[in-house]
């Protein structure tokens, strides 16, 4: 069912957001331009009532969309058709099908964001590092990472400086770099440039590779741009960066860490964060944790840099979800 074709796209994602409460749309404004959180609130801020059936209607425009992009992901468009029609009729299909597919073909390298990591490394690797970069900006990031942690070393330096000092790239970059990698790319219908790496880009690669890896990544890149190394460092939070942690927020991450992770994470711990989480854990744990450390003896570098990763892993997604701050900005960023 079509919601009102008086209503506009922007009443209905304030609608929408309206109908989800406070909790669920804070968090997707985390992810909206300042210029779509100025639209939404002003559209929100408008909105004085709404009755049940006009909601209602927006709510399942909402989830037929969202289920067609499910499916059109999964199998592409055929395969989301014939599932569509079943459910919602040809009528209806035709009407999702055609509000997606122009938003569908301007999404370069669609092809490669439903391939296995490994797929993607053996097609990608032996490209131009700049061919690499431009790919890796468009993936989700957990699949760059997972390519980003199998390239060479070096090449890891070089791509992450070309993924951090990239900005806009043209379309015609684009095409020429899916005809080398033997994919066309669908027409985005514009002249316009398209945004793709940038800071933001690496930062969320690098919040998703394993420790070794981004250690190696900011140490080298530190030596060729400092500055550049600098500004991505201070975006990022490591595991040294728990020391910078309120001890309530270190009290809210340890309910979810498991001891052994913690006993093996310690082992490769600074004096400061050592210290911060035995001040805020009871004595009998501290005595447990010591206890373990003593016992497993000397444990690998790697086996340490993984239970640390799958603390910062903790400590980011609680971040996200709200239930703990990182000050990011200095000691000059306060919090009242």
């Amino acid at each position: 069912m079509l919601t009102d074709s008086k209503i506009s796209p922007r009443e209905k994602a304030a609608i929408l957001l309206i109908s989800m409460g406070k909790n669920y749309s804070a968090k997707i404004y985390k992810y909206l331009t300042d210029e779509e959180i100025e639209q939404l609130t002003l559209g929100i801020s408008a909105v004085r009532r709404v009755d049940p059936e006009t909601r209602d209607s927006v709510l399942n425009e909402f989830r037929e969309i969202c289920l067609a992009q499910k499916y059109i992901f999964e199998g592409g468009l055929e395969y989301a058709k014939g599932i569509l029609e079943e459910a919602l009729g040809p009528e209806r299909t035709g009407e999702l099908i055609q509000k997606l597919t122009t938003s569908l073909q301007a999404r370069p390298f669609d092809f490669f964001r439903r391939a296995d990591s490994d797929q993607i490394l053996n097609f990608i690797q032996n490209e131009h590092p700049q061919t690499i970069a431009l790919v890796l900006s468009y993936l989700d990031a957990r699949q760059s990472a997972n390519v980003l942690s199998s390239l060479q070393p070096e090449l890891q330096l070089e791509v992450v400086s070309r993924i951090a000092t990239m900005g806009t790239t043209s379309p015609e970059y684009i095409k020429e770099a899916e005809r080398i990698l033997e994919r066309k790319l669908t027409s985005t219908g514009t002249s316009k440039h398209n945004m793709a790496g940038g800071i933001e880009s690496i930062v969320d690669i690098l919040n998703s590779v394993d420790r070794g890896t981004e250690k190696h990544i900011l140490e080298s890149l530190e030596k060729e741009d400092e500055e550049l190394a600098n500004e991505i460092r201070s975006r990022l939070f490591v595991f040294e960066d728990i020391a910078k942690l309120t001890g309530q927020a270190v009290q809210r991450v340890l309910r979810e860490v498991d001891n052994a992770d913690l006993a093996v994470a310690l082992k490769g711990a600074t004096k400061e964060v050592s210290k911060l989480i035995f001040d805020n854990i009871s004595k009998r744990l501290q005595e447990m944790i010591r206890e373990d450390m003593e016992l497993m003896g000397p444990v690998r570098v790697r086996e340490v840099e993984e239970s640390q990763q799958r603390i910062v892993n903790i400590v980011r997604k609680l971040e996200d979800e709200g239930e703990i701050i990182i000050a990011r900005g200095g000691e000059d960023e306060v919090y009242v």
